[in-house]
């Protein structure tokens, strides 16, 4: 029979963890999007020579995606529109990734690792010690929000991959050079 000291101490637990999590990827994406900021014109010039469409505006996009999505995750603010931010630009980027390649060389990088962590808080809310708790009562979101913005980031990955890419990153062998 748990007492009400184990009940607090596992809450807090979670609690704790969900803010070491978020802190973790908010800071990691904040750092990586201010990157791409400060340096738009080098931004846009690899995603120029990688390929992309309209790269200005693919450079634009991450680097807001990125900036704002770890930003919301830092604070625990909005925390789901933040999580598919993230996991939208880290699908894409994983994408990225393994697009120059055969698959199975290399599928599970930093991106991919941050395009799950993402997920999670999306699906788990952020917690008590968050901007969300503070402001609406949510440490969490209601788990019909939580899919649904999950087929979002899903979704808007692979529109931006597909119209301003336009090629298959997934490779068996690697692809011709």
């Amino acid at each position: 029979m748990a007492t009400e000291f184990d009940t607090r101490l596992t809450t807090s637990g979670r609690d704790i963890g969900l803010l070491v999590l978020r802190l973790g990827v908010g800071a990691t994406m904040v750092q990586a999007g201010l990157l791409k900021v400060f340096t738009l014109s080098t931004t846009t010039e690899f995603m120029a020579k990688s390929g992309w469409s309209a790269p200005r505006l693919a450079a634009i996009m991450v680097s807001a995606a990125e900036t704002a999505g770890g930003l919301g995750l830092l604070l625990g603010l909005l925390t789901p529109l933040a999580a598919v931010a993230v996991t939208a630009a880290m699908i894409d980027a994983w994408a990225f990734n393994v697009s120059g390649g055969a698959f199975w060389s290399n599928p599970f990088d930093q991106t991919f690792v941050l395009a799950f962590a993402a997920t999670a808080l999306l699906f788990t809310g952020a917690g008590k010690y968050s901007l969300d708790e503070r402001l609406w009562g949510r440490a969490t979101w209601p788990r019909l929000v939580a899919v649904i913005l999950f087929v979002v980031a899903i979704a808007a990955a692979v529109l931006t991959w597909v119209l301003l890419n336009g090629t298959n990153p997934i490779h068996f062998t690697a692809p011709p050079s």
